[in-house]
């Protein structure tokens, strides 16, 4: 169980003096960028023309994964079985606000129909009020379900909605509770990643587990950016734009 002092006084601690940052990533170049990005349609009005296309183009330049709503993971699994293309479900998305349990149970039957990493939303709500217990037992659930059929959970924080002490705070969490990684956004709040947050996301979990950088990411000077900032995985729609101007310098 998490030791709440802990949390709020490694918070606390953090509000007055960030550790420093770890030494910056090894920035990917060319087609190699491929395999850092999470190729993605989330959308609600995707179909599964749009997912199959999807798949095939992952297929194609190695993104690290496709990213697509549960209903969608039989679909890519099948596309994608044998090619190295992981693939990425959200869960409780783009709210958070499911039970613990609900979440869990999504989880499983995510990877039980061929996901192999993991995107939650985080309990928004019991963030912003301190409930950290919440939260914990929130990410804790996903990450048990998650860890024991050998899939990645990544936390999404939806950073625009959070003030510096609950950006901490939810980072700390996260990392306290097992996540392999924080992630910024969902691509549906009001503002998507920006290089303050993940530069404040890495300095606060460290090397230890990983930074996602998603939501607005359009060019590949803004994943660049974001990869000098700290992120080690970017969450894109304009994957193929992206990656055609890193093949072209």
């Amino acid at each position: 169980m998490i030791d709440l002092k802990d949390i709020f006084a490694q918070t606390e601690a953090f509000l007055h003096e960030l550790p420093p940052a770890p030494p910056a990533l090894e920035r990917p170049n060319g087609v190699g960028l491929a395999g850092w990005i999470d190729h993605t349609a989330l959308k609600a009005e995707t179909t599964a023309q749009q997912v199959m296309k999807l798949c095939l183009e992952a297929r194609e330049h190695r993104f690290a994964t496709v990213c697509v709503n549960p209903g969608y993971v039989p679909l890519a699994a099948g596309v994608l079985r044998g090619n190295g293309v992981g693939i990425c479900s959200v869960i409780s998305f783009p709210l958070g606000a499911h039970l613990p349990s609900f979440k869990a149970i999504e989880t499983r039957m995510a990877i039980e129909a061929g996901a192999t990493e993991i995107d939650m939303v985080v309990n928004l709500g019991a963030l912003k009020a301190n409930a950290y217990e919440l939260v914990y037992e929130d990410v804790r659930a996903v990450v048990e379900a998650s860890h024991a059929q050998n899939a990645h959970v990544k936390v999404i924080l939806e950073m625009c909605y959070l003030d510096q002490r609950q950006k901490i705070a939810g980072c700390l969490i996260a990392k306290a509770a097992g996540a392999d990684f924080v992630k910024t956004s969902t691509g549906f709040g009001p503002a998507g990643a920006t290089v303050a947050d993940v530069a404040l996301m890495r300095r606060v979990v460290g090397p230890e587990i990983g930074v996602k950088a998603a939501g607005g990411i359009r060019t590949l000077a803004d994943a660049l950016a974001m990869i000098e900032a700290g992120a080690n995985r970017i969450g894109a729609s304009a994957s193929i734009a992206i990656l055609q101007e890193a093949i072209i310098l």
